[in-house]
């Protein structure tokens, strides 16, 4: 008979496998398993004598499943044991406890050496326990993980010259199209006058809170943050200088973002406060300039991309959102044309490097309508990545910025 000591000990193995989603670490590094008991089940007992059985007056499809299911009991002759496994959440009513709760249950059920029936009991830590927790997670960070030597996130900052070029749609459009390709993505709102990726996302909850350090929300697998979703943003907000550069700090600093291979920041339209403060916290960042077509946009969307002068960030590209509007098979340039080709020139000759333009985005009524209804537009209603049309496009579009 297989130990029970043996069986615990394999069974915890097993749960180091199993990742909190919110965290990125294991339930067993994150000391989320309190404990694990193993207990023999006792042998089945013969089969009654009223057991189904094949005959003349019965029916045979029965008597052949009875005869099958016993046949597989007899072949498999590893013991049984019930396993309880003792969770303890970092928060009561986790969103995410069912989906721990399913890894632990697989993780249980698959031992191969013995039959095992998983029982998960589910708790919370207790305060102490969890002022431990967050003060360990906390102290491996101490400043701004996305700035620290040899990281390998790569962050792209959206930006723009104006308002109303659809900055904020590229960036949810483009965040959501990294989510479904794999990456681990995240997307900070950075625009903090004029938040909107919660709306685009269809977020509508509130950051967990672990004792100060904040859980970013996961809407349709991109990881995000956003003054709209703490109470009170509807209200004016007139922040400047010193606590406007502190917004972005709390924003890397405060929120466990885990490794992901992807972070996009969508700026506020300029080159005001905000985009010199995520030069300085983010050096190894990458502009990315959004402009329209016409020459009011694309003069000034010149202005945000020559930042670069200033502070150490590369300008990696430029999106020409609202190229043209299709109809009939006919390309109407309603914003007239060549926005951002001009854009790339000015660029390009002024930092002295390529700064190709990357895009070129149809005007599609359904771009707004999907995204106001809290999807990405690239998304079908699954959540995969459309493969025409905006997603194909964006598609591209990611590939190039991950080249």
């Amino acid at each position: 008979m297989s130990d029970t000591r043996q069986i615990e000990a394999a069974i915890y193995e097993r749960l180091s496998r199993v990742i909190d989603p919110e965290l990125g670490r294991s339930v067993t590094d994150l000391g989320m398993i309190a404990a694990i008991n193993a207990t023999p089940v006792n042998a089945l007992a013969p089969a009654s004598d009223d057991t189904p059985t094949a005959s003349s007056h019965g029916n045979a499809g029965t008597a052949n499943a009875v005869a099958a299911e016993a046949s597989a009991d007899a072949a498999d002759h590893r013991e049984a044991y019930d396993v309880t496994v003792h969770v303890e959440l970092t928060v009561p009513g986790c969103p995410l406890s069912q989906t721990i709760t399913n890894q632990i249950n697989g993780a249980v059920t698959s031992y191969p050496d013995a039959q095992l029936t998983p029982h998960i009991e589910v708790g919370s830590m207790s305060r102490d326990k969890l002022a431990d927790l967050v003060a360990d997670l906390k102290a491996e960070r101490k400043q701004n993980p996305f700035s620290k030597p040899g990281v390998k996130t790569r962050i792209f900052a959206i930006a723009s010259g104006k308002g109303g070029v659809g900055k904020s749609s590229v960036t949810a459009n483009l965040a959501a199209t990294f989510a479904a390709l794999g990456y681990d993505t995240a997307a900070i709102d950075a625009d903090i006058y004029g938040f909107s990726l919660p709306r685009l996302f269809g977020v509508h909850t509130q950051p967990t809170n672990l004792n100060g350090m904040l859980m970013p929300v996961t809407a349709w697998g991109v990881k995000l943050i956003s003054i709209g979703m703490f109470a009170g943003a509807d209200r004016a907000i007139l922040w400047r200088g010193p606590r406007l550069q502190r917004s972005l700090e709390q924003f890397l600093s405060d929120v466990w973002w885990g490794s992901p291979d992807v972070l996009l920041l969508d700026l506020a339209p300029g080159t005001g406060d905000m985009a010199i403060s995520v030069a300085q916290a983010l050096p190894n960042a990458e502009l990315v300039v959004v402009t329209t077509p016409q020459p009011s946009a694309s003069d000034i969307a010149v202005r945000s991309g020559l930042v670069a002068l200033q502070v150490p960030m590369k300008v990696r590209g430029v999106v020409e959102n609202m190229s043209y509007y299709e109809h009939n098979g006919e390309k109407l340039r309603i914003f007239g044309e060549g926005g951002g080709q001009r854009v790339s020139d000015q660029l390009t000759e002024a930092l002295g490097y390529d700064v190709p333009l990357m895009a070129q985005l149809p005007l599609v009524p359904e771009v707004r309508e999907t995204g106001e209804a809290g999807r990405p537009a690239v998304l079908d209603a699954e959540g995969a990545l459309r493969t025409d049309g905006i997603g194909a496009t964006f598609r591209g579009l990611a590939e190039q910025l991950m080249g």
